[in-house]
């Protein structure tokens, strides 16, 4: 029972969190859609770790700081690179398999969409962002729980 409670939960912020979405998509603000955004990565967060989706509930969190930082930083290859280089090591050390990929390729347009677009360019860039991490979230609720985290090696 307790499995299928915890898939409810993480079910339930998932809902949460596309809800978030919507609303920050709908923003013509980039400011309002920005912290929007913050709030919609907090639920899919916590929908990953009940799903025990290791690599996406990470990437998910540094989701929250990538934001903050492209908020301070706009246009910073620097802290690009940073946010990337920190993805990367967050996902290898969390990889559980080839259902973690589409959140890796989330991640990676989600972060130069927010640091070198503005406006209706960045809202493509991670309107293609959440298709990838669309197609993570149905292979997250499919793969099996493993002791944390299940080495790639």
């Amino acid at each position: 029972m307790l499995e299928g409670t915890t898939a409810m939960a993480g079910q339930f912020f998932g809902l949460v969190a596309l809800l978030l979405c919507i609303l920050a998509f709908a923003s013509k603000q980039d400011e309002r859609l920005l912290v929007l955004l913050i709030s919609a990565n907090v639920a899919f967060a916590l929908q990953f770790l009940f799903l025990e989706s290791w690599t996406a509930a990470a990437l998910t969190l540094l989701v929250i700081v990538r934001i903050t930082l492209a908020r301070r930083y706009p246009g910073s290859g620097k802290v690009m690179a940073g946010v990337l280089a920190a993805s990367g090591v967050a996902a290898l050390a969390t990889w559980q398999g080839w259902a973690d990929l589409p959140a890796v390729v989330a991640m990676v347009l989600g972060t130069v969409g927010m640091f070198l677009l503005r406006g209706i360019p960045m809202r493509v860039m991670l309107g293609l962002a959440a298709v990838a991490w669309l197609l993570s979230h149905p292979l997250a609720s499919r793969q099996r729980a493993a002791p944390w985290p299940r080495r790639w090696w």
